[in-house]
């Protein structure tokens, strides 16, 4: 049987995924991996950082196996490879090694653009993953996602879990995912309105927002609450993230009109009224804190740490004080 051409085949030689949004450069890796074991249940996944690939590592790991298994190697932050590795792939990319599929991730941009156009010169299968920070992406994001469930859902439906969300792919996605599992039938705006006020207290931007707030105990039992149900530590430090950066970036923006605001900086207008109701007694120091809080949060539950939920419940703390005080220290 003919293979499919590199620009549909999962595994052509050279996949280079391009952008930035970290869901979709985990998905063209999950697609590559997935059809190889399809191919071959054993094959061999190798996932490096570009740290890791060092100067004569890639032959090592692409040379010849006596069982003639299949590998998966997956480069990340390619554009940060060093020069001499970048040679290596360079020379690997001209000759690829059959049942090897290569996937490298690269931000795209200046910087490492040779090692980019090597790959598109070599006829590398080239996937986009461009940052969504429209609105209007994230809407198509939504709609793409319930049509790859099988599942219809409205225009209005669409839009309301955007704008319940926010921007970030991964929750997004998840939510899709929920609701296509949990509802029948035609997803509309009542049902998308019913599910998330049903499940209010369990949800992680209970907590952003009782923590934003200053409302320590509150959020904290709202913490509690969302890990006991099931809720991913994850999306409760992508939430945090979420609420203490619509708190900076608010903050620093001129005055105007929910709407003009709205447009400016991605945010629906009833968030904009949210945030300005919730960033009383914050200041610089404080959003600058809290966001350190947050990156040490989000390293813990990671596996940069021993207990998640202390991670958790630490940056949970300190947000609600820096709310508080505005430049809370620890």
């Amino acid at each position: 049987m003919p293979r499919k051409p590199a620009l549909d085949d999962p595994l052509a030689p050279l996949t280079l995924a391009v952008g930035q949004e970290e869901l979709l450069l985990d998905r063209v890796v999950q697609q590559v991996v997935a059809a190889a074991r399809a191919a071959d249940a054993d094959t061999d996944v190798r996932d490096l950082a570009s740290d890791q690939l060092q100067p004569g590592s890639l032959a090592e790991l692409t040379s010849p196996s006596l069982f003639a298994e299949r590998k998966v190697l997956v480069v990340r932050d390619a554009q940060d490879l060093a020069a001499d590795s970048v040679k290596d792939v360079k020379a690997y990319i001209a000759a690829p090694v059959e049942e090897i599929s290569l996937v490298l991730l690269h931000a795209g941009g200046a910087k490492g653009k040779g090692l980019l156009d090597a790959a598109r010169k070599a006829g590398a299968r080239e996937v986009a993953c461009p940052k969504m920070t429209k609105a209007a992406d994230r809407l198509s994001f939504v709609r793409a996602e319930f049509r790859a469930t099988g599942r219809s859902a409205t225009p209005e439906a669409c839009q309301a879990l955007v704008d319940a969300i926010g921007s970030d792919l991964r929750e997004l996605a998840s939510a899709v995912t929920q609701l296509a599992a949990d509802v029948e039938g035609t997803i509309d705006e009542a049902v998308v309105g019913r599910y998330y006020t049903g499940r209010a207290e369990a949800s992680s931007f209970t907590v952003a927002d009782r923590a934003v707030e200053g409302r320590a105990a509150e959020a904290l039992e709202a913490l509690r609450w969302s890990l006991s149900t099931g809720v991913a530590p994850v999306m409760i430090t992508s939430a945090l993230a979420q609420g203490v950066r619509a708190i900076g970036k608010l903050s620093s923006a001129r005055g105007g009109r929910p709407a003009d605001l709205a447009r400016e900086l991605g945010m629906p207008p009833w968030k904009i009224d949210r945030v300005r109701q919730q960033m009383r007694g914050w200041g610089p120091d404080g959003v600058a804190l809290a966001l350190r809080a947050v990156a040490e949060a989000d390293a813990g539950v990671k596996g940069g740490g021993d207990d998640p939920e202390y991670a958790l419940e630490k940056a949970v703390v300190t947000i609600a004080r820096a709310a508080r005080t505005g430049s809370a220290r620890r």
